[in-house]
């Protein structure tokens, strides 16, 4: 199996780069935020750490492909880094703190680009995870000072904690009663949103999480971090990996039982 260590160490400093530019302007109170064509916002912050981003890997990986959501698909080949540069735009502008920087290299493979190394930065939470192919999931604070990251064993739906974005996707595509039905049967739920219920499958503290639609750059980082942890990571249509539009994710011993309820069958 390819070493991916010197890519994952690659990944944090890209990590620590974007994590000092986000932060030296979350709460700013002069903050520039405009409103893409999808009616989604996008700040300064957002357009400067994937500038910076994508200045470093050309510097640093010349050879590889970059798609990002700010800025498109830049270069071809097996190899392709794949970057959110804010998840959690909204949180961002409001002064919350639940936002991160998904970075993940992704390679040419079978069934289409696959995740190999993923980082999820977290700087106004203190909080980092990160996975290599092959390597497991971990958390903490650098490479050398991490814990490793491990799937709960819960295996009933009536003890699972299951968290989410919103209601109004689900509504919009029609699969709301079958939402409902699964927070019924659940122990618990809650609302986290965003890049951080996958991380919170990856080291136990929640079992299942699922949402109705994604890109991209928002799954490719959190499906190596989960699936590294021993969960499993797919689209509401049962297919491995983030290329479904939509994921769930989920310690793998309820997977099928959660798709039932939310895909009506």
């Amino acid at each position: 199996m390819p070493d991916y260590h010197d890519d994952l160490r690659l990944a944090h400093v890209l990590a620590d780069a974007a994590d000092a530019a986000t932060m030296d302007r979350f709460k700013a109170l002069d903050l520039k935020v405009e409103t893409k064509p999808d009616m989604t916002p996008v700040s300064e912050a957002d357009k400067s750490a994937e500038e910076l981003i994508r200045g470093h890997l050309k510097r640093g990986r010349p050879r590889d492909a970059i798609l990002g959501e700010e800025y498109g698909v830049e270069g071809t080949g097996p190899r392709r880094w794949v970057i959110d540069p804010i998840d959690g735009t909204k949180n961002y502008v409001r002064g919350v703190p639940v936002w991160a920087t998904l970075i993940s290299l992704m390679e040419a493979g079978e069934g289409g680009y696959q995740p190999v190394v993923g980082v999820v930065s977290a700087p106004a939470l203190g909080r980092r995870w990160w996975a290599a192919k092959g390597a497991g999931a971990y958390t903490g604070r650098s490479l050398t000072s991490a814990t490793r990251l491990h799937v709960s064993k819960v295996g009933r739906m009536a003890d699972a904690s299951f968290a989410y974005s919103s209601l109004t996707g689900w509504e919009e595509q029609g699969r709301l009663p079958g939402f409902l039905d699964l927070t019924r049967t659940v122990w618990r739920t809650r609302g986290y949103g965003d890049f951080w219920p996958y991380m919170m499958v990856a080291e136990g503290s929640v079992d299942l999480c699922a949402e109705p639609e994604l890109s991209l750059w928002d799954m490719a980082a959190p499906a190596i971090v989960v699936t590294e942890a021993g969960g499993t990571f797919t689209g509401l249509d049962g297919r491995p990996g983030p290329h479904s539009g939509n994921a769930a994710a989920s310690n793998g011993l309820l997977h099928d039982e959660m798709l039932s309820y939310l895909t009506g069958r």
